[in-house]
């Protein structure tokens, strides 16, 4: 293998390990409903039962429905406080970045199970304002919407803020010395310098919505609300087991994200704007001078509703001896955790396991997608947008069906090696899973490059490898870390595979979790939840110090 195909040659294996043969086995299944006993018989035959049931349109409107509500919301929150965060000196910047991202280190059924502990009758909200009654709203389209919103609007706000950081102003400040007014300057200049990371999070968010499943199940089955994820998990979960219907369902989810997909591409088409000097200009960020106030202000706000109000009622889940206890000082306790720790070591196995595994998807898909990018934007080599389309699939599958994915592929006698059975099956999923994030971080970084650094160095000897390596690289890493930070917190509360993949002897922190739900201990998983998170926040800081002394 020639040098100049030797990174193009691994990158192709890593997708084909990671994304081809799940997805390609999903859609065997699929097409081929007995391929699970070895027979080819009957293809096709699975679509039309599932086609003509009277449930799919009432299915697929509502997951069209969550998608867009759920993409529009992130971009009203995630775009105005990125562009203030990227464009402005905000006070104590850092911390803000770091309260943003702690949603994603929720899982959203966690998530979902805090704020209805708060919002439901009788909960934590109510007994401090009785007047105040949201039960009929949080078990509602609207109310769901507005739940996933508060844990997907992060992929905006460090999308756009990294971009707009990247870029800075000096090109605006430019257009304001010939006359440009400051809105004019704002909307001609800098939003079409952010416009491809503001439609690749947007288009994130969109698929990060469509295929989540913990949000729907805690909340929409209480109140009718069902998605195609819903439908896929009964069709698992049922008896008997339809694994032809879940794949169909999961093929129309694929088609959902291939159009949004379609739409991003025709959005940008024309509208990639690069920098005259092929790097991103030194940041130079302006005063909020008298807008200070009620700046932080509104990043309070947001803060408070979307990261204190979770976290408090998950808090005090962990502290209170009962929930029929209420608000009370004689209702705390330490008692859940000393549980969790008092569990013959099952906690603190599942820790390690889930932060391990955490920390080999965010290398492997890390690296991936900066390869995968790298091909696409940078080399554009012949094939590129067949390696696209696969770092998008993954966001448009549900974690369940990749589960079932591995499990169809690699559950062969025909591999002599196969990861079946042992943690690499969860690194696999996981790695399949959270691949569009770095791939989408890194991408709109690069496009923002432009490709003039890229040919300089060629033509000065630089072999591709080199050119990477040395110029790109150092560029879009600010970039690359912050998804690699998000998958890293994604993958340490991942759920659906974690349950569904994991092998006798491993115990991950949410199956862990889950498994003190069902048992009837909320008060114990939400203390497991709360250790969890403080960890991996932990870690987050740590990997911010090690950003900013790299920086300086």
């Amino acid at each position: 293998m020639s040098r100049n195909a030797f990174l193009p040659g691994v990158t192709g294996i890593a997708l084909l390990l990671l994304v081809a043969v799940p997805v390609t086995f999903v859609a065997l299944q699929a097409v081929f409903p007995h391929l699970d006993t070895g027979s080819f018989s009957a293809p096709f035959s699975a679509f039309p039962p599932v086609f003509e049931e009277p449930q799919l349109r009432k299915l697929f409107a509502t997951t069209l429905k969550v998608g867009l509500g759920v993409a529009i919301c992130s971009g009203l929150i995630g775009i105005p406080l990125g562009a203030l965060r990227g464009l402005f000196a905000l006070p104590a910047a850092a911390l803000w970045d770091i309260l943003f991202l702690v949603p994603f280190l929720l899982p959203p059924y966690i998530a979902a199970l805090s704020w209805m502990l708060a919002l439901q009758t009788n909960g934590y909200v109510q007994q401090l304002l009785p007047w105040l009654h949201l039960n009929d709203f949080l078990f509602s389209l609207p109310g769901m919407v507005v739940v996933m919103t508060l844990n997907i609007f992060p992929v905006v706000y460090f999308a756009v803020s990294r971009s707009m950081a990247a870029s800075g102003s000096r090109l605006a400040d430019v257009a304001r010395i010939h006359g440009a007014g400051p809105w004019r300057a704002f909307i001609r200049i800098t939003m079409p310098m952010a416009l491809p990371a503001m439609a690749s999070s947007l288009l994130l968010a969109f698929t990060l919505s469509i295929e989540e499943y913990g949000v729907p199940g805690a909340l929409g089955s209480r109140s009718g609300i069902l998605m195609l994820t819903t439908g896929i998990e009964q069709r698992l979960a049922d008896w008997p087991v339809d694994l032809p219907g879940a794949a169909v369902l999961s093929l129309m989810l694929v088609a959902i994200a291939l159009c949004a997909y379609s739409v991003q591409r025709a959005v940008l088409a024309g509208k990639n704007v690069e920098s005259l000097t092929g790097k991103p200009a030194d940041v130079t960020q302006k005063s909020l001078a008298g807008w200070t106030i009620p700046v932080l202000i509104l990043f309070m706000a947001v803060a408070l509703i979307a990261v204190a109000l979770p976290i408090v009622s998950m808090l005090i889940t962990a502290f209170s001896r009962t929930l029929s206890g209420g608000l009370s000082w004689q209702n705390l306790t330490l008692g859940h955790f000393g549980n969790v720790f008092a569990a013959h070591g099952d906690a603190p196995a599942a820790l390690s396991t889930s932060l391990g595994l955490a920390l080999g998807t965010a290398l492997i898909a890390g690296a991936t997608g900066l390869m995968a990018s790298w091909l696409v934007v940078a080399r554009k080599i012949r094939g590129a947008a067949l390696i696209d389309g696969l770092s998008l699939l993954p966001a448009a599958l549900p974690g369940i069906v990749v589960g079932v994915g591995l499990i169809l592929a690699w559950n062969q006698r025909f591999w002599p090696v196969t990861p079946y059975n042992t943690w690499g099956i969860l690194l696999l999923a996981y790695c399949c899973l959270l691949l569009p994030y770095p791939v989408r971080y890194v991408s709109a970084a690069l496009k923002q490059i432009g490709g003039n650094l890229d040919a300089a160095a060629r033509v000065h000897g630089a072999t591709a490898a080199q050119t990477l390596r040395l110029i790109l690289l150092p560029l879009v890493f600010p970039s690359l870390l912050a998804s690699m930070m998000m998958v890293f917190a994604v993958a340490s509360r991942e759920l659906v595979t974690s349950l569904l993949l994991s092998p006798a002897g491993v115990q991950t922190v949410s199956v862990y979790v889950w498994r003190q739900f069902e048992q009837g201990s909320v008060g114990d998983g939400m203390a497991m939840a709360s250790v969890a998170a403080f960890l991996s926040l932990t870690l987050m800081l740590i990997a911010v110090r090690l950003q900013q002394r790299t920086a300086s």
